[in-house]
């Protein structure tokens, strides 16, 4: 179309210049009417020119707007290229495609669990310790060994009861550290724990040797309760108590069978453990909250070797234990910056108040102990804290401590005084939510009982599973 007008144009200027040409050579008597001629014919010329403009123009647009449409055509709309997708993967795997149902259309056949819900969630955490040091008058200087590989399950039973069971693997053997359910309200504000579980004395001692902020358990807590601490069969009643002023409350009272070798190893007539603990918590600021508790144990021995002349005899007769704690928690976290900054301080009081029949048979006796720790620990990043920890044990001083077959160690000793310091500085990074190290300085001394030591200590715990590292 457009050669066809370009075409026009030409012939119509051609035209025009052999007029003017024929005009130059005609005579002078007919000039001027030729000249008006040529004037009219020009003005002819412009007039169809600027009507051929106005097509040209007229035409472009037409193309432009053919050529928009051309363009939306060819772009696919979402829905049309999803639906090709679908075909696409449809033809591949060989199946029809199913026609898409609405929300209201949607029709379930069964309300039973899948079989991947039935199945437990399972954790698995290794707990790896190396050390070094020097301790007097000892020729061994360090070690590295694989503390124990915990495996740990839980699920929902139903709406009112959850599981929980961590087994302990090490070179020792395999050993059952707990396995309870938990049956939620049972009463108003009560839940009822069976089985066997870490009790509720303090603080720390309900928690797992791998999920502490330090290496060990604290010093008081392993000769008075325990390396291992307090973990025995029975049931516990946790009760919500109404709030106090600001402050939050709970009560714990548990009754388990005799388990524990450190306090009760004397008992022959199955008589129950009684513990109860009382909490106490308030927030002091949207920054930070206080906590403190009271606890107390309760049981009997009746079995006693008693040392007469040379020979090793048993006694029988019922006498109680009692073991009584404190302990407290401050924490603060800004708010905003609570990843990345933070403070605790923690700190428990034990003491022991336990009645024997004297191993050296000069009668009934009484034995008492006490010992305390505080550490104070800060993060000083996502990933990165560091603490400190003192630690204070003093057993009773008793002559008899030490004879044979019936030895009180490490609740009394023979040397006037006894007593053991230990301080503690640790470093721990996070490598990441599954990994830890932790790198401790152990500097331990006092009287009569242990010596001196120097320890560096290295730890490495490792997790996998939904419950990593958790405490309990």
């Amino acid at each position: 179309m457009l050669q066809k007008n370009t075409t026009s144009i030409g012939f119509l200027l051609c035209a025009a210049v052999s007029a003017v040409c024929l005009g130059s050579i005609q005579d002078s008597t007919n000039q001027g009417s030729e000249l008006a001629q040529l004037r009219d014919l020009v003005l002819k010329m412009q007039q169809q020119m600027s009507k051929m403009q106005e097509n040209h123009k007229k035409e472009i647009d037409e193309l432009k707007a053919q050529i928009a449409d051309l363009r939306q055509k060819e772009e696919p709309k979402p829905e049309d290229e999803a639906a090709k997708l679908r075909a696409l993967v449809q033809s591949m795997v060989g199946k029809e495609p199913e026609p898409e149902k609405s929300p209201m259309e949607s029709v379930f056949t069964s309300g039973q669990l899948s079989l991947r819900k039935l199945n437990p969630e399972i954790s698995v955490s290794g707990d790896f310790i190396a050390y070094c040091g020097q301790i007097d008058d000892t020729r061994s200087r360090g070690d590295a060994f694989m503390r124990g590989l915990e495996l740990n399950f839980q699920s929902y039973l139903d709406p009112f009861s959850r599981m929980k069971a961590t087994t302990h693997i090490s070179e020792e053997g395999i050993h059952l550290e707990e396995a309870y359910f938990t049956r939620f309200s049972i009463m108003k504000n009560v839940n009822l724990d069976v089985g066997k579980f870490r009790q509720q004395f303090g603080l720390v001692n309900r928690w797992h040797e791998d999920a502490l902020d330090q290496v060990h358990y604290p010093l008081a807590l392993r000769n008075i309760l325990g390396d291992e601490g307090l973990a025995q069969t029975g049931a516990s009643l946790d009760w919500v108590w109404p709030e106090w002023g600001s402050a939050s409350q709970s009560f714990t009272f548990q009754v388990t069978a005799t388990e524990n070798d450190r306090l009760f190893t004397g008992d022959t007539r199955g008589n129950p453990n009684l513990l109860f603990h009382y909490k106490n918590y308030r927030d002091l600021s949207r920054d930070a909250y206080f906590e403190f508790g009271i606890s107390g144990l309760f049981g009997w021995n009746d079995q006693w070797n008693i040392r007469r002349a040379s020979t090793l005899e048993t006694t029988h007769r019922t006498l109680g234990t009692r073991v009584y704690g404190a302990d407290m928690s401050f924490l603060w976290e800004p708010v905003d910056r609570a990843l990345y900054q933070g403070i605790e301080w923690r700190s428990e009081i034990y003491v022991l108040d336990r009645d024997i029949m004297a191993p050296d048979d000069s009668g009934c006796d009484n034995i008492k102990g006490w010992g305390a720790y505080t550490y104070l620990q800060s993060k000083m990043a996502r990933n990165v804290t560091i603490g400190l920890r003192a630690d204070y044990y003093k057993p009773d001083s008793k002559d008899y401590a030490n004879v044979a077959g019936a030895s009180l160690a490490p609740l009394a000793y023979t040397s006037g005084n006894p007593h053991r310091w230990q301080i503690s500085p640790y470093f721990t990074w996070w490598q990441s939510e599954f990994v830890k190290f932790r790198w401790q300085y152990d500097h331990a001394w006092g009287r009569g009982m242990q010596n001196t030591e120097d320890i560096l200590w290295f730890q490495s715990i490792f997790a996998a599973g939904p419950h990593k590292h958790e405490r309990y």
